[in-house]
């Protein structure tokens, strides 16, 4: 969906209150923060239940909308927290609420159907297909992944039934986001859940492979606004109010004058903050060039020593008529655009002496003290009949109740609500099932295991060297509205050589799934933690699926239904370039390993095209507990074959049939 104004949305981040004043003086349009829970930055400062009303009010007094981030991956436990936070954010007059959960999608739209929901780029919406599978389930606007090109922006924004999004300065995650589980599964913090711990910025076989530099796309503003998208991000919760004021007061130069940055600006952005410099490798398409980068001494230095932020809170001008007569309430009217409130105060009396005046009456209601407002006490419509008195402590009441009304009108105070009953909804009985995906077609033709197994998968593009043909093929887990064309195509091959099931990891795929025939099996990839996300994917035609690895035993048996990865090397990262030819050469594929400070080694394999998945160090193993899994009543099991060749593949399976240990693996916490 192209926008219908002239100018793309500026959206700034405003991790505390400073922030958003800087944003606003700087010129953005809309703001987004994060409130005190269900926010993708734990540790950024946000705001608490008492602020966000402040905070809604200064920027939408000031014309700017405000966005509040929900954008975690919520568990069944904390769906009726959730769903009355949601409430009370919509009660406050929230613009939109940035979500990244599929079931939380769906508590919103039965419980909050009023809030209006944008798609978090947790989401990996890479794609069309993504995004209007997206809006079908509501959402008005949906954040293109950060990895898209030009022409694949260009692309989904014309074949969106949505809004498009897209960043434009600030961190790139070097995983696709919503697809990085290093913290999670190796650290015990889940990025997912607003707790990243930033494994991509350590260092491994002795440098910094992973940590790449600041996007800035300040050399595209004229490309950016001809592809018709809809608002534009500044990525910088976590940053300063500094930070927040430079960076958008130089993109909402560039964008009202139509035009790319200069060199100075560039490199006042730069000095503001960047990581060896910035990139716009994905935007351009040039997968080969450099992007990685870390923040040196010198950036630290001159960063540091900025005072550019303007966080003075600027009051917008106002009108007024005040009514003052004998024995009838006083009155005053405030007036900002298109929004007014009048209120009554005492009644004035006969005079004794010093009867009221115009000139004293305007000094005193002028006096508008810490509120947002500003009043002209030349400007104010007085009057006045007769010779009357009114206490100044009666004039200065009726002007704070005055100013206070005008301001709840732009954040308005909830009243106390009931809080709300969310309906425990009973999963879909699914039989148990044990799956297997093969990332070596090598090892699917040669273990003799297979039938163990109710359904194995290989991926799409190796179905031609299979010896025969498994249950399903796995899709890769990005494709792009570019690369949509070849991949129907080899699906459609898949299914008239008798492949039921397709993989799938991304909403976008099951598109591709139904145009090309084939059953839908959700894999680990759409974070499935929440039994209404389950149910919601079951509603667009999975038939199977399997659930988070961020998942314990109890949450498994809380959702009810699905598998659980019980044997393999969890993907931990999703990668758009391929690394091992950065960092081993083409002739080294498949035989890349990142070492980490501990000696810890991380494998490296491809994905289509020339993507990269970075593996777990330890194989997740659960044949040994599997009266555990039954006692959390896990309806499915799910194996990953990686690394392994055959003898390995099979080797595994034998343990596990027999309930055998394995030793140094990692295990589902109970």
């Amino acid at each position: 969906m192209k926008r219908k104004t002239a100018l793309p949305e500026l959206l700034a981040p405003a991790g505390s209150f400073d922030a958003l004043v800087a944003a606003v003086n700087a010129g953005a349009d809309a703001v987004y923060f994060g409130g005190s829970a269900f926010n993708a930055r734990a540790f950024a400062k946000n705001l608490g239940v008492d602020e966000l009303s402040s905070a809604l009010a200064y920027a939408h007094i000031h014309g700017v909308k405000a966005y509040i981030t929900l954008n975690t991956l919520i568990f069944d436990k904390e769906a009726e927290d959730f769903i009355n936070y949601a409430k009370f954010i919509a009660n406050i007059g929230v613009d939109a609420a940035i979500v990244a959960d599929m079931g939380a999608v769906s508590l919103l739209r039965k419980y909050v159907p009023e809030l209006a929901l944008h798609g978090s780029t947790q989401m990996s919406a890479h794609s069309a297909d993504g995004v209007n599978e997206l809006a079908t389930l509501g959402l008005d606007r949906v954040v293109l992944a950060r990895e898209l090109s030009l022409e694949n922006i260009r692309l989904s924004t014309e074949r969106s039934a949505a809004e498009t999004e897209m960043f434009i300065h600030g961190a790139l995650c070097v995983s696709h986001s919503g697809q990085c589980l290093f913290s999670s599964v190796v650290g015990g913090r889940s990025g997912n859940r607003g707790e990243c711990a930033q494994a991509c910025r350590l260092p491994y076989n002795g440098k910094y492979p992973l940590s790449l530099r600041d996007l800035s796309l300040s050399d595209h503003i004229t490309e950016i606004i001809d592809s018709g998208v809809s608002s534009l991000k500044i990525e910088g919760r976590m940053k300063s109010p500094e930070y927040v004021y430079g960076v958008t007061e130089i993109y909402r130069r560039l964008l009202d004058e139509k035009r790319n940055a200069t060199g100075a600006e560039n490199l006042r952005l730069a000095e503001i903050f960047s990581r060896s410099g910035f990139t716009d490798v994905y935007f351009c398409a040039k997968h080969t060039a450099p992007m990685t980068g870390v923040r040196t001494e010198d950036e630290k230095r001159i960063s540091g020593s900025l005072s550019i932020a303007d966080t003075e809170q600027r009051r917008v001008p106002i009108t007024a008529k005040a009514y003052f007569s004998e024995g009838e309430p006083s009155r005053l009217s405030l007036s900002l655009g298109d929004k007014s409130v009048t209120v009554t105060g005492d009644a004035p009396q006969a005079a004794q002496n010093a009867p009221l005046t115009h000139g004293a009456l305007s000094e005193r209601l002028a006096k508008t003290g810490n509120t947002p407002f500003v009043l002209d006490k030349n400007g104010i419509e007085i009057t006045l009949n007769g010779n009357i008195n009114l206490a100044p402590s009666q004039i200065n009441a009726l002007r704070r109740r005055a100013t206070d009304a005008l301001t709840e009108l732009f954040s308005p105070k909830p009243a106390e609500a009931e809080r709300i009953a969310v309906q425990r909804i009973k999963s879909t009985d699914v039989p148990s099932f044990r799956s297997a995906l093969f990332f070596n077609v090598e090892v699917f033709n040669g273990i003799r295991g297979k039938g163990f197994f109710d359904f194995t998968f290989i991926p799409l593009f190796e179905l031609e060297n299979a010896k025969e043909i498994p249950s399903g093929v796995y899709i890769p887990p990005v494709v792009t509205d570019s690369e949509r064309a070849t991949v129907l195509s080899e699906m459609k091959k898949a299914r008239a050589a008798g492949v039921v099931y397709a993989l799938c990891g991304n909403i976008g795929h099951f598109a591709l799934a139904r145009e090309s025939g084939l059953k839908i099996f959700g894999d680990f990839r759409l974070n499935i933690t929440n039994t209404q996300s389950a149910e919601l994917y079951r509603s667009l035609g999975a038939e199977h699926l399997i659930l988070s690895p961020e998942l314990s035993l109890p949450q498994l048996r809380d959702i009810g239904s699905g598998a659980a990865i019980t044997y393999g090397r969890i993907p931990l990262m999703l990668l758009e370039r391929c690394f091992m030819r950065e960092n081993g050469g083409c002739d080294r594929c498949g035989r890349i390993e990142f070492t980490d400070r501990m000696g810890v080694k991380f494998p490296l394999i491809r994905e289509y095209p020339h993507r990269n998945i970075l593996l777990n160090s330890k194989i997740t193993y659960m044949g040994d507990r599997r009266d555990a899994l039954k006692k959390y009543g896990v309806s499915g099991e799910h194996f990953i074959f990686t690394t392994e060749n055959v003898r390995t593949a099979e080797s595994a399976v034998e343990s596990y049939k027999n309930g055998e240990p394995i030793d140094g693996v990692r295990r589902i916490k109970q």
